[in-house]
């Protein structure tokens, strides 16, 4: 397999499938031992959108933050 002339290779289709390698997935590239490693990364969750949705029902039930909810649902 050659790399082409601006810097990209295919990954064969078998590997692909392996490793749920789609368009869209976000890869990095490592050095190791000498050794260049192609790692897949893990998809982000993007949680900002959900930050701070639970106050209002957690002020509700007296609580002042998900810490003290936690803390008495663990009974501490």
């Amino acid at each position: 397999m050659k790399i082409g002339e601006r810097g990209q290779v295919t990954i064969p289709k078998e590997i692909r499938e392996r490793f749920g390698l789609g368009p869209d997935t976000e890869v990095e590239f490592e050095v190791v031992n000498g050794t260049v490693v192609l790692r897949k990364l893990a998809k982000k969750l993007g949680l900002e959108r959900w930050k701070g949705r639970c106050a209002k029902s957690f002020a509700e039930l007296k609580y002042a933050s998900v810490d003290d909810y936690l803390d008495d649902v663990r009974g501490r």
